[in-house]
């Protein structure tokens, strides 16, 4: 298993924990920090078991608000960051 901590930018959460398969293909686990806790918690099971590819295309360039992005664009960032880790 590959584990990851992200700082994101530019939102509330203050961490995005990730947990990616060995090959890094498939979320595991996912937790943020701060934020909205309801709807990130929903996040974190909504993701788990799927495919890293399949949530970022799905979840890439969401905005909250003003904000140009947003805790899932910022989660997208987080896992591109673990699968790299995964296939280093």
């Amino acid at each position: 298993m590959v584990t990851s901590d992200f700082k994101p930018r530019g939102v509330c959460a203050r961490m995005i924990h990730v947990e990616l398969s060995d090959d890094g293909s498939t979320i595991e686990h996912v937790a943020f920090e701060g934020g909205c806790n309801g709807n990130l918690k929903a996040i974190g099971k909504l993701v788990a078991g799927q495919s890293v590819d399949e949530i970022v295309t799905l979840l890439e360039g969401n905005t909250c608000g003003p904000r140009k992005t947003s805790c899932a664009d910022q989660l997208t960032l987080a896992l591109r960051e673990a699968q790299a880790q995964a296939r280093s």
